[in-house]
């Protein structure tokens, strides 16, 4: 396991820092309790309304909320401020990362894999690595950007453009790679989706945070992140343990299929990164952009990967377990990807140097 404590600085607490360690808990507690107590775990499967899973779609929302609470449209008006960075991220999260995460997954699932994989999996699992690959990160941004002591305010807009695109290009892009792929899109479950899990808590945050700024200005603001954040953090955790209490018995019973769909997703990580790091490095970006640049356009929005999983194909589908994988890779292959960047930064020039 990565050793998540190194940057202390950075302002997170302890909790935060050793965020792998309660994520490994929560799979090994969600593998436990969903072999223990199949029933349980098959009622809050059932608990659907539109093929939208109702404590996961609760739980999202807790995840996602406070997040969006921090999301200042206002911060929009500086995009020209650093625009290398951005234009970075951005190029890697629309124009490269879908198709590359979409490319690794016909290659390896319905190519290197073929006699591992019956057919029909290839496809569910073809369809979780695309929805990872077509949501780019945003709850957990916050998170990489602090352990390397990123710009702050970088951070920020890109969080906000990002969602402002994703509303309107993810459903698209995942449609267009579906669609290349062969897989039947129903478009009415993934508009739903992408309403429920991006528009409407991007909305709810967006009045929260006005109406707080109108009664006590950002103090108030970042009180009231303070204050629901724990329940950002838990919902994540709750979330681990229901997603692999779903996928228990299948991800017991087939440990070699988690070990295939994890290999696109691992160089895909470790590949977006350095292209984007390189990237980054080679135009002279400094690194406290340069560093939540490649992150942010390394790590994955998964909590909405795996909602628009389980709305399209089930909850039992090989879609969404291909997504709870991306769960299982996300944190500590990203943890891993700090350490790396907080000991590279000297190949950065000084934010004053760079032009």
């Amino acid at each position: 396991m990565t050793d998540t404590s190194l940057p202390a600085a950075a302002g997170l607490g302890t909790f935060e820092r050793w965020l792998s360690v309660w994520v490994a808990l929560a799979i090994g507690a969600g593998l436990l309790l969903g072999n223990l107590f199949p029933g349980i775990f098959s009622y809050l499967a059932s608990l659907e309304v539109a093929k939208v899973n109702l404590p996961v779609a609760l739980l999202i929302w807790a995840m996602v909320y406070p997040m969006m609470v921090g999301v200042d449209f206002g911060a929009l008006r500086q995009v020209g401020d650093k625009p290398k960075g951005l234009v970075v991220t951005l190029v890697v999260n629309w124009l490269i990362k879908p198709f590359t995460m979409a490319a690794l997954g016909v290659l390896f699932f319905e190519y290197v894999f073929a006699g591992l994989i019956q057919p029909e999996d290839a496809q569910a699992y073809l369809a979780g690595v695309i929805l990872l690959g077509a949501a780019p990160c945003t709850a957990m941004v916050f998170v990489w950007s602090n352990l390397t002591r990123g710009d702050a305010t970088y951070t920020l807009v890109q969080v906000s453009v990002n969602d402002v695109i994703m509303v309107f290009a993810f459903a698209p892009i995942v449609a267009f790679l579906l669609g290349v792929t062969d897989i039947v899109v129903p478009w009415d479950t993934l508009l739903l989706s992408v309403g429920l899990y991006v528009l409407v808590p991007l909305l709810a945050g967006h009045l929260t945070r006005r109406n707080l700024v109108a009664k006590g200005g950002e103090d108030a603001v970042d009180t009231f992140k303070g204050s629901v954040q724990p329940f950002s953090i838990l919902g994540l955790l709750v979330t681990v343990v229901l997603l692999f209490g779903f996928q228990g018995e299948v991800i017991l019973d087939r440990p070699v299929v988690i070990a295939l769909i994890a290999v696109p997703l691992l160089i895909q990580s470790y590949g977006i990164f350095f292209v984007t790091y390189g990237g980054a490095r080679a135009w002279g970006i400094p690194f406290n952009v340069a560093a939540p640049c490649a992150l942010i356009g390394t790590s994955n929005f998964f909590e909405l990967a795996v909602a628009v999983a389980i709305s399209l194909f089930g909850l039992g589908s090989g879609a969404a377990l291909a997504t709870v994988v991306g769960v299982l890779v996300e944190v500590p292959v990203m943890l891993s990807l700090v350490a790396f960047a907080n000991r590279t930064q000297h190949w950065f020039p000084k934010e004053r140097d760079a032009s």
